[in-house]
Protein backbone atom coordinates (compact mmCIF):
# COMPACT_ATOMS: atom_id res chain seq x y z
CA UNK A 1 0.00 0.00 0.00
CA UNK A 2 2.81 2.67 0.47
CA UNK A 3 4.04 1.63 -3.10
CA UNK A 4 0.79 2.81 -4.10
CA UNK A 5 0.88 6.36 -1.96
CA UNK A 6 4.31 6.93 -3.25
CA UNK A 7 2.97 6.70 -6.58
CA UNK A 8 -0.02 8.77 -6.38
CA UNK A 9 2.09 11.40 -4.38
CA UNK A 10 4.24 11.08 -7.62
CA UNK A 11 1.16 11.86 -9.50
CA UNK A 12 -0.08 14.73 -8.20
CA UNK A 13 3.33 16.26 -7.82
CA UNK A 14 3.46 16.36 -11.59
CA UNK A 15 0.77 19.11 -11.57
CA UNK A 16 2.17 21.23 -8.52
CA UNK A 17 3.96 23.46 -11.18
CA UNK A 18 4.16 27.11 -11.25
CA UNK A 19 1.92 29.51 -10.32
CA UNK A 20 0.20 26.55 -8.33
CA UNK A 21 3.46 26.45 -6.01
CA UNK A 22 3.05 30.13 -5.28
CA UNK A 23 -0.47 30.29 -4.50
CA UNK A 24 -0.46 27.17 -2.01
CA UNK A 25 1.93 24.55 -0.17
CA UNK A 26 2.58 21.10 -1.57
CA UNK A 27 0.33 19.67 1.26
CA UNK A 28 -2.60 22.00 0.46
CA UNK A 29 -2.57 21.20 -3.21
CA UNK A 30 -2.20 17.09 -2.60
CA UNK A 31 -5.17 17.25 0.31
CA UNK A 32 -6.97 18.94 -2.71
CA UNK A 33 -5.89 16.57 -5.16
CA UNK A 34 -7.08 13.74 -2.93
CA UNK A 35 -10.29 15.11 -1.97
CA UNK A 36 -10.82 15.98 -5.70
CA UNK A 37 -10.48 11.86 -6.44
CA UNK A 38 -12.44 10.65 -3.42
CA UNK A 39 -15.41 13.09 -4.11
CA UNK A 40 -15.48 11.82 -7.83
CA UNK A 41 -15.63 8.51 -7.10
CA UNK A 42 -17.77 9.37 -4.36
CA UNK A 43 -20.19 10.90 -7.02
CA UNK A 44 -19.99 8.25 -9.30
CA UNK A 45 -20.68 5.64 -6.59
CA UNK A 46 -23.74 8.41 -5.23
CA UNK A 47 -25.42 8.55 -8.41
CA UNK A 48 -25.45 4.95 -9.35
CA UNK A 49 -26.84 3.92 -5.65
CA UNK A 50 -29.72 7.03 -6.06
CA UNK A 51 -30.13 6.35 -9.63
CA UNK A 52 -29.44 2.23 -10.51
CA UNK A 53 -29.71 0.90 -7.00
CA UNK A 54 -32.58 2.81 -4.96
CA UNK A 55 -34.32 4.21 -8.78
CA UNK A 56 -34.93 7.20 -7.13
CA UNK A 57 -37.32 5.49 -4.40
CA UNK A 58 -38.09 5.79 -0.76
CA UNK A 59 -36.43 3.53 1.17
CA UNK A 60 -38.91 1.75 3.97
CA UNK A 61 -37.06 0.76 6.68
CA UNK A 62 -39.62 -0.45 8.95
CA UNK A 63 -39.50 2.42 11.50
CA UNK A 64 -38.91 5.05 9.43
CA UNK A 65 -38.81 5.20 5.33
CA UNK A 66 -36.02 7.79 4.09
CA UNK A 67 -35.93 9.57 0.84
CA UNK A 68 -34.12 8.05 -1.52
CA UNK A 69 -31.20 11.09 -1.63
CA UNK A 70 -30.73 10.36 1.98
CA UNK A 71 -30.40 6.73 1.85
CA UNK A 72 -27.79 6.95 -1.08
CA UNK A 73 -25.82 9.38 1.20
CA UNK A 74 -25.81 6.91 4.04
CA UNK A 75 -25.05 3.95 1.25
CA UNK A 76 -21.72 5.78 -0.11
CA UNK A 77 -20.81 7.51 3.15
CA UNK A 78 -18.62 3.92 3.96
CA UNK A 79 -16.64 4.03 1.11
CA UNK A 80 -15.83 7.75 0.90
CA UNK A 81 -14.84 7.68 4.94
CA UNK A 82 -12.23 5.14 4.67
CA UNK A 83 -10.83 6.25 1.07
CA UNK A 84 -10.23 9.58 2.01
CA UNK A 85 -8.67 8.52 5.44
CA UNK A 86 -6.30 5.89 3.55
CA UNK A 87 -5.38 9.61 1.19
CA UNK A 88 -5.46 11.41 3.73
CA UNK A 89 -2.79 9.54 6.27
CA UNK A 90 -0.60 8.44 3.38
CA UNK A 91 -0.68 11.36 0.95
CA UNK A 92 -1.56 14.92 1.94
CA UNK A 93 -0.80 14.76 5.53
CA UNK A 94 2.24 11.73 5.82
CA UNK A 95 4.25 12.86 7.84
CA UNK A 96 1.88 13.22 10.91
CA UNK A 97 3.61 12.17 14.18
CA UNK A 98 0.41 11.08 15.60
CA UNK A 99 -0.47 6.75 15.94
CA UNK A 100 -2.88 5.42 13.48
CA UNK A 101 -4.86 4.52 16.10
CA UNK A 102 -5.25 8.37 16.70
CA UNK A 103 -5.62 9.67 13.34
CA UNK A 104 -8.48 7.27 13.28
CA UNK A 105 -10.25 8.22 16.16
CA UNK A 106 -10.22 12.10 15.06
CA UNK A 107 -10.99 11.45 11.87
CA UNK A 108 -13.98 9.76 12.69
CA UNK A 109 -15.18 12.66 14.78
CA UNK A 110 -14.34 15.17 11.91
CA UNK A 111 -15.94 13.26 9.23
CA UNK A 112 -18.97 13.21 12.12
CA UNK A 113 -19.54 16.50 12.07
CA UNK A 114 -18.52 16.56 7.92
CA UNK A 115 -21.20 14.09 7.13
CA UNK A 116 -23.34 16.66 9.36
CA UNK A 117 -22.62 19.56 7.07
CA UNK A 118 -23.45 17.13 4.00
CA UNK A 119 -26.38 16.30 5.15
CA UNK A 120 -27.96 19.80 6.18
CA UNK A 121 -26.67 21.25 2.97
CA UNK A 122 -28.49 18.43 0.85
CA UNK A 123 -31.46 18.17 2.98
CA UNK A 124 -31.58 22.58 2.56
CA UNK A 125 -30.80 21.95 -1.17
CA UNK A 126 -33.26 19.44 -2.48
CA UNK A 127 -35.99 19.62 -0.23
CA UNK A 128 -35.97 23.63 -0.14
CA UNK A 129 -34.29 24.83 -2.61
CA UNK A 130 -35.80 21.89 -5.18
CA UNK A 131 -32.33 21.25 -6.57
CA UNK A 132 -32.00 17.37 -8.13
CA UNK A 133 -29.99 15.12 -5.61
CA UNK A 134 -27.02 14.62 -7.83
CA UNK A 135 -25.92 18.61 -8.44
CA UNK A 136 -26.83 19.07 -4.60
CA UNK A 137 -24.71 16.49 -3.42
CA UNK A 138 -22.13 18.04 -5.41
CA UNK A 139 -22.27 21.74 -4.20
CA UNK A 140 -22.74 19.87 -0.65
CA UNK A 141 -19.34 18.32 -1.47
CA UNK A 142 -17.53 21.64 -2.02
CA UNK A 143 -18.88 23.33 1.03
CA UNK A 144 -17.79 20.04 3.51
CA UNK A 145 -14.32 19.71 1.36
CA UNK A 146 -13.71 23.91 3.25
CA UNK A 147 -14.22 22.34 6.99
CA UNK A 148 -12.85 18.97 5.84
CA UNK A 149 -9.46 20.39 5.41
CA UNK A 150 -9.73 22.59 8.32
CA UNK A 151 -10.50 19.74 10.21
CA UNK A 152 -7.89 18.12 8.94
CA UNK A 153 -5.29 20.07 9.21
CA UNK A 154 -5.62 21.39 12.83
CA UNK A 155 -6.72 18.33 14.41
CA UNK A 156 -6.91 14.95 12.95
CA UNK A 157 -3.25 15.07 11.36
CA UNK A 158 -2.41 17.79 13.71
CA UNK A 159 1.43 19.23 13.61
CA UNK A 160 1.59 17.15 10.12
CA UNK A 161 5.17 18.10 9.08
CA UNK A 162 4.34 20.56 5.99
CA UNK A 163 6.44 19.49 2.92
Amino acid sequence: MMRLAAHIIRLIDRFYLPPIDRLVSRQVFRYGMCGAANMAWNLVLYAAVYNLLLGRRMVDLGVVAVSAHVAALILVFPVSFFNGFWLNRHVAFRCSPLSGRTQLGRYALSVGGSLLVNYGCLKFLVETCGIWPTPSEALATVVTTVYSYLAARYFTFRNAIRE
